[in-house]
């Protein structure tokens, strides 16, 4: 079981307000800022830790999971807005399993952030 990771950006202030609106449809608050790092979660635990200043490639892969598809469409529009860029919209992925719907988002660094529900669930909006 994974218990936190950390990625490095360029721009610590740009890439916190950017995981900030991104992951708030996850639940996901800025918890904790130490010695540089800033750490994401919920319930006092941070799971997700960015610290600026250091290089970013190569870019990361980073999924995150949701428990239902209208979170996987929310991450996707909040974060095109918090200025992400597409890689790849809300949809079922059925080369993966049937039911392994997602969205893809490069984040300011380049890094690949993507939003999974592995349940069945309601019809694509």
């Amino acid at each position: 079981m994974l218990d936190h990771i950390g990625i490095y950006v360029h721009s610590y202030e740009r890439s916190k307000a950017f995981y900030r609106l991104a992951l708030a449809p996850l639940g996901y608050e800025l918890i904790l800022e130490y010695a540089g790092w800033g750490g994401f979660g919920w319930a006092d635990k941070p799971v997700f830790w960015i610290k600026g200043g250091k290089s970013t490639a190569p870019g990361l892969h980073i999924a995150f999971r949701a428990e239902d598809r209208e979170t996987v469409r929310e991450f996707h529009r909040v974060a095109l807005e918090a200025g992400g860029k597409d890689k790849g919209a809300p949809g079922l992925r059925e080369e993966y399993h049937p039911d392994y719907y997602a969205a893809y988002v490069l984040d300011p660094d380049g890094h690949n952030v993507e939003v999974v529900c592995h349940t069945p669930g309601d019809l694509e909006v």
